[in-house]
């Protein structure tokens, strides 16, 4: 299809949650209402803003950093899911070359993880000690697109269970020199212990977040910290305990708890005002185009299914700073043969996929 092939999408536009018009048209890959002189090439549908994954990791499998070819394969199955803006909550891999091809989702950079010296996944990870972190996230908050991704916690091998990575001064100094710089920051954290500390650090995000307590959902709720889930990749957390029982015991049991109540944890801090979005963590173990799974989860925790959606949808893209359907947004949409908002089940099968204006599935 040409660059300048005008396309019109009728049927139900979905520019909010209650929001939908008729019609709008795609002008030089471009969003307009206004509708155009030239002939146009019909979509029909309900279209939506195109869907954010906003964990995933593009460039990365579960060795370590993957070439050229097999990071366009992750982007290639991200984008026919319907996911067309990606946060990357970090990647070992240069997928700058990703933004000049208009047939692969956007991508919002986190820069590499920074982690403790041997506390995370092996080849993931700048791995450094407390007194290197303000560096460190210094130069991630110069290579990334306004983000920074801590490993907040991991298995300490000698006390055998979930422990948090960074003192509070650390994380502190870190945090505020992130922010002084333009970027926010987020934090793996699958436990309890670290949450506090980081959250008082002035974080803005924490993904996974199993660890929420009564105590902590409190204050996620005030300080208003997002969280992502990534409920698909903690459904993985038996399989992880079984694997490390025997020499892990408290951690494997530890593991299978926080498994148990995730569903009850996101709902709860859900219905205490935390922003919950959508995020799969594909890209390390789990295949890429998960993301009409994640919804599906957000809605088994008792998450309304608009809200489930717009949190891969208006909200999340507000929330990353990127339009939705706008008069003179890029063209970047998804469309359903049936309503969404109805029965999120509806993501799984995109009719039709546009981005920057052209139809790519």
């Amino acid at each position: 299809m040409s660059d300048h092939t005008v396309l019109k999408v009728e049927g139900r536009v979905l520019t909010g949650p209650d929001e939908a018009c008729d019609e709008l048209w795609v002008v030089d890959g471009r969003i307009t209402y206004e509708r155009p002189r030239a002939e146009a090439v019909t979509v029909r549908g309900w279209a939506l803003p195109g869907l954010v994954d906003a964990h995933c990791h593009v460039g990365l499998d579960r060795h370590g950093p993957v070439d050229a070819t097999t990071s366009e394969k992750q982007a290639l199955a991200d984008r026919d899911a319907g996911a067309l803006l990606i946060r990357d909550a970090g990647s070992p891999s240069d997928t700058r070359w990703i933004d000049d091809r208009e047939d692969l989702p956007k991508i919002i950079r986190a820069g590499r993880h920074i982690a403790r010296t041997r506390r995370y996944i092996r080849n993931y990870a700048h791995e450094i000690e407390p007194g290197d972190l303000t560096a460190y996230v210094a130069r991630e908050a110069r290579r990334g697109d306004g983000w920074v991704k801590l490993v907040g916690d991991w298995i300490d091998r000698e006390d055998g269970d979930l422990a948090a990575c960074w003192p509070r001064g650390a994380v502190e100094a870190a945090i505020a020199e992130a922010h002084r710089l333009g970027a926010r920051v987020t934090a793996h954290c699958f436990a309890e212990d670290s949450l506090r500390d980081l959250v008082e650090a002035g974080i803005d995000c924490i993904e996974h977040a199993t660890g929420l307590t009564e105590e902590t959902v409190p204050l996620f709720a005030e300080r208003g910290v997002a969280i992502v889930p990534t409920l698909v990749n903690i459904a993985t957390f038996p399989h992880l305990a079984d694997g490390g029982e025997a020499r892990f015991p408290r951690w494997a049991d530890h593991m299978r708890r926080l498994h148990e109540r995730r569903y009850d944890t996101v709902r709860a801090a859900y219905d205490a005002g935390v922003p919950v979005f959508v995020g799969t963590d594909a890209g390390g173990s789990l295949a890429h185009g998960l993301v009409a799974d994640e919804v599906g989860e957000l809605v088994k925790a008792g998450i309304p299914p608009v809200e489930a959606l717009s949190a891969t949808t208006w909200g999340a893209r507000r929330w990353l700073g990127r339009p939705v359907l706008e008069e003179g947004a890029p063209a970047d949409l998804v469309v359903y043969d049936e309503d969404p908002r109805a029965d999120v089940r509806a993501l799984a099968g995109p009719r039709r996929v546009v981005l920057n204006g052209r139809i790519v599935g």
